[in-house]
């Protein structure tokens, strides 16, 4: 629980602090280029999910974060192992980030639109989308989720071994 708690609260700080500089430092409408135009610093305000799906409902994000994070407390009860813990720790700092977003930002409560600001191959997500330090937390924890299931790795830290009849078919 402390290696999920710890995971989730740096993720929760480090996204909160780039969108406070992001806010604070970039301008609407006029791109950073870095790193030779790999990567590009995009202010953007998204009302929308991934890619702005779904810009028109804003409201239905916050309720499904909150479930998200119901859903990990629930997992957390038999919670043993290192590497789950880190999972969960950032889908829980990235669901935890954008919801903040969600509350407090304008245009008001549970209407607030997400800031994003990193952008790859394009200034304004012409390859890719512009996403934040959450969306990349949601992500690798994900990504990392789907790879503990796939090697049989268990939340209460055991791991799944096929049998003998099972590799031979």
């Amino acid at each position: 629980m402390l290696v999920l708690a710890i995971t989730a609260l740096v993720a929760v700080v480090v996204d909160q602090v780039v969108k406070h500089l992001s806010t604070n430092g970039l301008t609407e409408g006029e791109p950073v280029r870095i790193l030779g135009g790999l990567i590009y610093l995009s202010l953007l305000r998204n009302s929308g999910a991934a890619f702005s799906l779904g810009s028109g409902y804003t409201w239905v994000f916050p309720l499904v974060t909150l479930v998200v994070i119901g859903w990990i407390g629930w997992m957390t009860r038999k919670l043993r192992s290192v590497p789950w813990a880190i999972a969960l720790g950032l889908v829980l700092g990235g669901a935890l980030g954008n919801l903040g977003d969600r509350l407090f930002r304008a245009p008001g409560p549970f209407q607030g639109h997400v800031v994003d600001m990193v952008s790859l191959f394009g200034p304004y997500g012409e390859h890719f989308a512009v996403f934040n330090i959450a969306d990349s937390c949601l992500s690798v924890g994900v990504v990392l989720a789907v790879l503990l299931e796939l090697t049989g790795r268990q939340r209460d830290g055991s791991r799944i071994t096929k049998t003998k009849a099972e590799k031979t078919a």
